[in-house]
């Protein structure tokens, strides 16, 4: 019975083409090897059943071999076939190997050729989220600081942090998918795809949510006093509009105000009268770090950096 063509063809229609070609070569090794163990099994004892127990341990220990990933349960698979139905001729082998290279080649070709899948949609609906969220939380947070609030709403605040450095490890995730879509993939010229960001942009934002997360850790912590609330809140306040500026220019002058807004703080750090706290200078540290990351996402690749909390 011409079983394993069919059923080749339908388990390599995979999700991308390059994992159909790894898949089609993991199972023809499987295959392969799981034939010629039965054959030789059979070979020696002459017996369906002792042949099995031969050859079964074997191919399931194969078949565990995280080479070979999900295709190794085809190899007891194809030994159990061969004693099953007795084909142990060499042209029996022959055969069954030629079915497994047919249904392969079908199932690689309905995947390249029939709409090779490419996987880019996620990774672009993140890019385009990632930015609103930030805006919509740095202004969020910004607008409850003006006004009196408790410790439910900062671990609120801090919480929404969290989850945008996890959307960043979901985009990562997306970007290897992405990525290995267009593998080999014949149809990748044929599709319009959007304008790429720079090669940084991710891990541009990845640090720039993680920083997010480490300036608003103050506010769960510690109780923050009037005048740097109402610097923090301007600060917080241009840095969601950096993030969310849909021009360059209107980047540009959201920065100025985040550059002037850090002067604030820093000289109400300086202050000798004021008596700063540790917890002044480490959220100082913390605004630093995160203009530092809000110049980069406002400057193009290879423009030449800024220092930080000074004028241009």
């Amino acid at each position: 019975m011409a079983l394993l063509a069919p059923w080749s063809a339908m388990f390599l229609v995979q999700s991308t083409v390059y994992r159909s070609l790894l898949n089609a070569v993991q199972q023809f090794v499987v295959v392969v090897v799981g034939t010629l163990l039965a054959a030789g099994s059979f070979a020696l004892t002459h017996n369906s059943m002792a042949a099995m127990v031969l050859a079964l341990p074997v191919t399931v220990l194969l078949g565990n071999y995280s080479r070979f990933g999900s295709q190794g349960m085809y190899a007891p698979t194809a030994a159990l076939f061969v004693i099953a139905y007795g084909s142990y001729t060499g042209f029996d082998i022959v055969h069954r190997l030629l079915e497994t290279l047919l249904g392969a080649v079908i199932g690689i070709g309905v995947n390249a050729l029939v709409l090779p899948p490419v996987h880019s949609r996620h990774l672009r609906h993140l890019r385009e989220r990632l930015p609103r969220e930030c805006a919509d939380l740095l202004r969020t947070v910004a607008d409850g600081i003006e006004e009196p609030y408790d410790k439910d709403r900062t671990r609120g605040w801090y919480d929404r942090a969290w989850r945008l450095t996890e959307d960043v490890t979901e985009m990562r995730t997306a970007r290897s998918w992405s990525d290995e879509s267009y593998r080999f993939n014949p149809g990748r010229r044929l599709r319009r795809s959007a304008p790429e960001p720079p090669p940084d942009w991710d891990y541009t934002w990845d640090r720039l949510t993680e920083h997010i997360r480490m300036t608003l850790r103050p506010l769960v912590e510690t109780s923050v006093e009037d005048p740097v609330r109402e610097i923090l809140a301007s600060l917080l306040r241009a840095a969601g509009e950096v993030c969310g500026a849909e021009s360059a220019a209107e980047r540009r002058r959201a920065l100025d105000d985040v550059r002037a807004a850090h002067r604030r703080l820093a000289s109400v750090l300086e202050t000798a009268g004021h008596g700063p706290t540790p917890a002044l200078g480490g959220l100082t540290a913390d605004a630093q770090r995160l203009l530092d990351d809000l110049v980069d996402v406002s400057e193009p690749s290879g423009t030449p950096r800024r220092t930080a909390g000074r004028e241009p």
